[in-house]
């Protein structure tokens, strides 16, 4: 069994023969609950502070802040250099969208990706099953460009992040923005969810926690 938590913002912990944990943070700087997870890898999408908190993850993980290809431990990523904004970096920075492969599903985490990715990222990426996107704009892509890069990359389930909650007080929209409209949305009362990837593309919506 494969399965996906949401700890809030753009954290998440991927949960399968091996723990992957996407881009965590400390409650202080963000408002969630410090995440309390083992993980045998930590991927860091940039080195910002709400992103790239990795000492609060125990087990001693493997940390991958970088674009390129790995594999630990039979998981395979790679990462693809992005920008955290539209103006290629000038305003904030890189970003690295990380394609994670692990017990057969195939997981794209876009961490704060501030454009809507050009045909070469793309065709980088390749297949996806679950796409975890922030949807919450200012900081990251917009909504509208939020569903421009899901028809790109096409998941068969997507998952939005980075968004506004009632602990989170960053200038960023809610996710009912980029849900307005959208057909098979399922909304979950729990942060964790096994992983079974349905033949119709479907937004999951989880709890953080």
């Amino acid at each position: 069994m494969v399965s996906l938590r949401w700890f809030g913002h753009a954290c998440f912990a991927i949960k399968g023969s091996k723990v992957v944990v996407t881009d965590p943070f400390h409650e202080k700087d963000v408002g969630y609950p410090t995440p309390n997870v083992e993980a045998d890898i930590v991927t860091v999408s940039h080195d910002h502070f709400d992103h790239n908190k990795v000492e609060v993850i125990r087990g001693n993980p493997k940390v991958i802040d970088e674009a390129g290809e790995f594999e630990v431990n039979g998981v395979k990523i790679k990462g693809v250099e992005t920008y955290h904004d539209k103006a290629r970096g000038a305003q904030r920075g890189k970003n690295i969208i990380f394609k994670i492969e692990l017990d057969g599903i195939k997981f794209c985490h876009l961490g704060d990706l501030g454009h809507v990715i050009e045909e070469g990222e793309a065709k980088e990426i390749e297949e996806v099953d679950v796409l975890m996107i922030p949807v919450g704009g200012y900081f990251t892509i917009e909504p509208e460009e939020a569903e421009e890069v899901v028809k790109i990359l096409s998941p068969k389930v997507v998952v939005p992040m980075h968004y506004k909650t009632e602990v989170i007080d960053f200038p960023i929209k809610p996710v009912d923005v980029f849900l307005r409209g959208k057909e098979n949305v399922k909304k979950f009362d729990v942060s964790e969810v096994e992983v079974k990837i349905p033949e119709k593309q479907e937004i999951w919506v989880l709890k953080w926690g």
